[in-house]
């Protein structure tokens, strides 16, 4: 017997480990099965599972088990990246917190053994709060992006790309993090609002005493490096100039001055200073005017004068200059101080604005990060990038929703070099080694590398490795092959690539998806994934992006312990609407914490009243209309399930579950088979105990998907005919679709339960108390609604609570009325409330109410609320608006229902 309350702690992780055991997350292995695969998005070594990891993977585990019980044969291939500098910096805290050597101490070997140590002890604990949520990933092929097999592909394509020309080295500007000391990637900076100041300098123009040209800067300690001043061609102002000369102040140097559509005549002067060695965009315009690059830190950040030769060149030694040099190794933002003291003291500071701008940061180091010039590994992106956006072109591979190809494609057709390399220890280290005299040998091995250098200098020579390490996102741009084996012809790599889907977030289009498009077509020259499906992001109840800076930080392990999985999980899939963020509530959640109660109860009551399912049931047999009727309604809601479920909405099959569940068969069909349950007729009552038992399974099954421990621990308890399931549920099969569906029934149950709807609702506008019971009248009925009227007679006036029913041809007067198609329906109120004051009652609650639709109205109509609003108030105004404009509806037609009385 099943217990009286249902709690998720006491069977989620029984359940779950039966699944794992029993082997049911593996490939079936069917013959002629169709092949269904996802790789999951790997999430990070030292990560933590967040609200993002929720909703990202209760997404592709609905996928998998709906798929799975298709008949599929499935895999849904997990794994972790190995998180470089995010790992780095956790053992090297650690390091610190035990008082132990430093890495720079230890040496590398020793501190990577480390690492693997810290890996192997405290790394991954994701995996296991992953399985907390119920993902049904096939945790026997877990792959992580530093093991062998994956180190030996992420080798063979760096040396592959080399060898065509694809790889190279270069001197560019990077993402810098002068507290970890080496280039980071886009995704990993954040920009930050902050209040800062702009100082607009004066240059003398040379040859031309009591001249000058002003420019701005947010950063006062870069124009150390300015080589040029760049106007607009257009800009009247400075046609006489272009061509001419400035003198950088502090330094003497000459600076060019250049036309260029970078300038623009608007903004503050018109004229800019061109700093290509810390600055992305001046980069690309010195580039066009071949401005020299001077790069004027080093890599803490501090300012590098003396021995730079860059710095230094065609400079005359001024006593201007040797105080400017006395800076040597000062740091940035001290420089920034004596910049500005010394171009007021000269008087060459025109203004000084108070300025709001955006800093960007590192995400893990918090520091302020700093536009670098210095030698890196780059990709050339820009061929890689043709055939992928082709694909998606072609639709070879399609975005869901498909808005968001158009972002994919901005970003493809304006590629730049993608920055390989990483200044860290922990990580993929390049593959190649330099001569004596710095000629580089890539090879995927050292032996290799040393036979290469033995034929290119006659003799067998002493080679260094380059101490870099590869990008993570290089790595992970093979994971849809990589993880199957490639670079070996494995039959997994045959039978499931390329991949079906890719769930993701539309934050890493670029950073990942792109690049796994780019290097599954080179290397295995089909595209890595059919369909990529890009979810919103999760935001707190009112539509903040959630922060630990504002306290907003929802835990999902805290949300699973309290409410358990199911009820988070059905949060993420109801909220989950395609091309909007999902803004999950702690009361949602413990809705739909109820809704699993709901469920329990329903399958205690069947099981109470002897609901089990016979093997040889047949529902095209059936005959009582309630019973067709919720078989039809069955097989219609698996069918929307499966539409929804195929097209990305899982938002839509989860609510079409839940409808199903608590409003047609908890709320109705339960309550109509009553008294079939208790009456005489045994055939009827047999065959209604069938019929429940099987809509029962039927209803485990096409929620198992959303809500995979209450539907199995269900599917094992309600044991058939008493003995035990042949399976378990998550490796059963998805319903047929093909159960008969019944339009006669469908229209006399219908009838019954709009009758008993719309009375309900009438007595909740009228106010009508909930213990007294109504007479109620029918005119206008033909003979098939009197028939119904007669069948279901007990059971609309227990569920409408009804003292009487009655066919007449007359309505009697003070009847409130309801139209029912053809049909009136009257319910006779005198005596029952005050008639007077009900009507006063609703006459006040209705003027307040389009007294608060107006007040509304006046703040979504005034343009400077709109502006200055954040998005989640103007979204919480339409929403109250619309919920009062929805009240205000229905007062005012029980309003008129007691005007016509």
């Amino acid at each position: 017997m099943l217990e009286k309350h249902y709690r998720p702690q006491d069977v989620e992780a029984r359940i779950y480990a039966a699944w794992e055991s029993s082997g049911a997350f593996r490939p079936s292995g069917k013959p002629g099965a169709e092949a269904y695969s996802i790789v999951i998005p790997p999430p990070n070594v030292t990560g933590s599972l967040h609200m993002g990891h929720a909703l990202n993977n209760t997404i592709q585990d609905i996928l998998a088990r709906f798929n799975r019980m298709r008949g599929k044969d499935v895999l849904w291939q997990p794994g972790m990246d190995h998180a470089g500098i995010a790992t780095q910096m956790v053992v090297e805290r650690q390091l610190q917190e035990r008082q132990e050597p430093s890495r720079w101490e230890m040496g590398r070997d020793a501190f990577i053994e480390r690492v693997w140590e810290w890996k192997a002890v405290s790394g991954g604990n994701i995996i296991n709060q992953l399985k907390r949520l119920g993902a049904s990933c096939d945790w026997s092929r877990e792959r992580f992006t530093m093991d062998e097999g994956l180190s030996r592909a992420v080798v063979k394509v760096f040396v592959q790309l080399y060898r065509e020309g694809l790889i190279y080295k270069d001197k560019r500007l990077v993402n810098w993090d002068p507290k970890f000391l080496t280039a980071i990637s886009d995704l990993e900076v954040m920009s930050v609002e902050t209040k800062g100041h702009l100082w607009h300098f004066k240059y003398p123009i040379m040859g031309e005493p009591g001249r000058f040209i002003t420019v701005a800067t947010t950063r006062p300690e870069t124009m150390l490096g300015d080589s040029g001043i760049a106007v607009h061609p257009d800009d009247e102002r400075y046609h006489d100039l272009v061509g001419k000369f400035a003198v950088l102040p502090l330094v003497g140097r000459k600076l060019p001055i250049v036309a260029d559509d970078y300038a623009d005549p608007t903004q503050g002067s018109g004229a800019v200073k061109i700093t290509p060695a810390h600055d992305f965009n001046d980069f690309e315009v010195g580039k066009r005017h071949n401005l020299r690059q001077i790069n004027i830190f080093d890599e803490h950040a501090r300012l590098d004068l003396e021995a730079n030769q860059e710095f230094l060149r065609d400079l005359t030694t001024t006593d201007e200059l040797a105080e400017t040099l006395q800076w040597h190794r000062l740091g940035r933002f001290d420089a920034r101080k004596r910049v500005v003291e010394r171009m007021e003291a000269l008087g060459l500071v025109d203004k000084i604005e108070d300025h709001v701008h955006m800093v960007p940061y590192g995400d893990r180091s918090n520091e302020v990060i700093e536009p670098f010039l210095t030698e890196q590994w780059y990709v050339d992106a820009a061929t890689l990038a043709k055939p992928a956006i082709a694909a998606v072109e072609s639709g070879k591979t399609r975005f869901v929703p498909q808005n968001w190809a158009k972002t994919y494609f901005d970003w493809m057709h304006n590629i730049q070099p993608w920055c390989i390399s990483r200044q860290l220890w922990w990580g993929h280290q390049i593959p190649a080694w330099y001569g004596p005299d710095g000629e580089i040998f890539v090879a995927e091995t050292e032996e290799d590398a040393l036979d290469a250098a033995e034929s290119f200098y006659d003799s067998r020579v002493a080679l260094t490795r380059d101490p870099d390490v590869l990008d993570t996102w290089f790595s992970s741009a093979l994971w849809p092959f990589s993880t199957l084996g490639w670079p070996d012809q494995t039959p997994e790599l045959k039978q499931f690539y390329p991949t079906s889907v890719l769930v993701t977030g539309f934050d890493i289009i670029f950073f990942w998806v792109a690049r796994m498009m780019m290097m599954g077509l080179h290397f295995m020259k089909e595209v890595p994934f059919g369909d990529v499906y890009i979810h919103g992001i999760v935001r707190d109840e009112r539509g903040q992006k959630m922060s630990k800076s504002k306290g907003n930080v929802v835990d999902p392990l805290e949300l699973m312990d309290e409410f358990g999985a199911d009820a988070l999980r059905f949060t993420m899939a109801a909220l989950a609407t395609p091309g909007r963020d999902v803004k999950p509530s702690k009361a949602r959640i413990e809705g739909y914490r109820n809704f699993a109660t709901k469920l329990w109860n329903a399958a205690r009551f069947c099981e109470m009243n002897e609901c089990r399912r016979q093997p040889d049931f047949d529902p095209h047999a059936v005959r009582e209309p309630v019973n067709r009727w919720i078989i039809g309604e069955a097989n219609r809601v698996a069918k929307a399930i499966t539409s929804a479920i195929e097209q990305y909405r899982v938002n839509d099959g989860a609510l079409a579950s839940y409808q199903f569940v608590w409003n047609v068969f908890c709320d109705w069909y339960l309550e109509l088979i009553k008294p079939l349950l208790s009456g005489d007729d045994a055939g009827a009552k047999a065959e209604t105990r069938a019929t429940a038992a099987y809509v029962l399974d039927h209803i485990v099954t096409i929620l198992h998907p959303f809500m995979p421990f209450v539907t199995e621990e269900l599917w094992q308890r309600l044991s058939e005919m008493g003995k035990p399931r042949q399976a378990m549920l998550m490796v059963s099969p998805w319903p047929s679709l093909e159960a008969p569906e019944d339009a006669a029934a469908d229209a006399e149950l219908g009838w019954v339960i709009r009758l008993i709807s719309e009375i309900r609702s009438l007595r909740s506008e009228m106010n009508v108390p909930a213990g007294a019971k109504l007479p109620c009248v029918i005119t206008g009925a033909d003979d098939e609604i009197r028939r119904r009227a007669r069948s279901w007679r007990a059971e609309i006036m227990r569920l409408a609570r009804l003292e009487s029913l009655d066919l007449t041809d007359a309505m009697p007067s003070g009847a409130a009325q309801i139209v029912l198609g053809e049909v009136t329906v009257g319910l006779p109120l005198a005596g029952v409330i005050d008639l007077g004051a009900e009507q006063q009652r609703l006459t006040k609650e209705l003027a307040k109410l389009r007294d608060e639709i107006r007040k509304i109205d006046a703040k979504l109509g005034n343009d400077a609320f709109i502006a200055k609003a954040p998005e989640h108030v103007v979204e919480e105004q339409r929403e109250r608006r619309a919920e009062a404009e929805l009240v205000a509806a229905k007062t005012e037609a029980a309003l008129n229902r007691l005007q016509a009385m």
